[in-house]
């Protein structure tokens, strides 16, 4: 395969942390643009990834047409007209999850990597993380038996993330604590069971500790510090049951709580066995057989799953193919997103139309 060129727009956090690292890691990728807004950031990204030039304009790197491979790592109101405008131009588009805002920008995303014969993936990175993948086997293996009902619970305690931010602003970030996390564990469940058709969906949505700015005590801030004269109009609890054609989910998530007792996994259970996946961790199955009870923790080598995805866009790329992370494989948490604030506004069960 040969070497691609690499736009990196957004010189932020998740581009230093996982993108930068894996392009300047990979053999067959070089940066040749960083893109940022803040010159000053991009400058610092391209010393530090070695790329060729530092702009502010994105515009500029896709109308380059040396420019191969572009990912997206802006805010969440940013997502959909700059990966389209990347894709019309020709490119190839890894956008940073979630998606999009919603469900009807993620299509219309879809819609130009499909008009434009274009890739377009999206960072749901847990599709590349081993522990996700060894227990996508057993399942699809039939290990698990019949998988009647799946509960995840992303719960944190007093960590609401850039108060007063982007990522506290509805209309830049689209919600709270589902769309910036709770993103990661449902496409993650999608992948594990198939993706199954939704039927309908009931959930409820709080918005409580962070309205009061000012007097919001935190343990710690991603995206910190607080900007007290910025918005907080999001949720930072929800919760929910969501009825499919496969096994019902069930869920609680929080970015703040008056509980010191994070919880951050998913069980699915099955009349064979259960399994509790510890998010980024290992996981551990529950079975029995003839009687005696089984609890199994597993051990194997992880692999990187910021760079197995990096690599897997990169070639999926030059191949052509639609991978476990294309837009045509993750839209449906988009979908599922929706419903559930739907539901939460409206106070009642909703359903799903497929």
């Amino acid at each position: 395969m040969k070497k691609v060129k690499v736009a990196v727009i957004g010189n932020g956090a998740i581009a230093n942390s996982a993108h930068g690292p894996a392009y300047f890691k990979n053999p067959l990728s070089e940066i040749k643009y960083c893109v940022d807004i803040i010159p000053e950031r991009a400058q610092a990204f391209k010393e530090k990834f070695n790329g060729e030039y530092a702009i502010t304009d994105y515009r500029e790197a896709i109308a380059d047409p040396e420019v191969d491979i572009v990912s997206v790592c802006v805010p969440n109101y940013l997502h959909a007209p700059i990966s389209i405008d990347c894709l019309k131009a020709g490119k190839h588009v890894l956008c940073e999850k979630p998606a999009a805002m919603n469900y009807e920008e993620a299509l219309a995303m879809k819609k130009a990597a499909d008009e434009n014969n274009v890739i377009l993936n999206i960072g749901v990175v847990n599709r590349f993380n081993t522990a996700v993948n060894k227990i996508k086997e057993m399942i699809d293996a039939g290990e698990l038996g019949n998988i009647y009902h799946i509960y995840c619970s992303f719960r944190a305690y007093r960590s609401i993330p850039g108060l007063g931010g982007p990522f506290t602003t509805k209309s830049m970030a689209g919600g709270g604590v589902l769309i910036d996390w709770g993103v990661h564990y449902l496409d993650l469940i999608m992948y594990c069971i198939g993706s199954p058709a939704l039927k309908t969906v009931s959930a409820a949505a709080y918005s409580v500790l962070g309205r009061d700015m000012k007097n919001y005590a935190y343990t710690s801030m991603w995206a910190g510090p607080p900007d007290y004269s910025g918005t907080y109009d999001v949720e930072d609890f929800v919760t929910g049951l969501v009825r499919s054609e496969g096994p019902t989910i069930s869920l609680n998530g929080a970015w703040a709580q008056n509980i010191n007792e994070p919880g951050t996994f998913i069980d699915f259970l099955g009349d064979k066995a259960g399994i509790r996946l510890q998010y980024g961790g290992n996981f551990k199955i529950w079975s029995s057989d003839k009687g005696v009870l089984y609890e199994t923790t597993p051990s194997y080598q992880k692999a990187e799953m910021f760079y197995d995805e990096i690599d897997a866009f990169i070639k999926c790329s030059q191949e052509g193919k639609k991978i476990r992370s294309n837009i045509d494989n993750v839209i449906l948490s988009s979908l599922l997103m929706d419903k559930i604030y739907e539901s939460a506004e409206k106070g009642e069960e909703v359903r799903v139309d497929s």
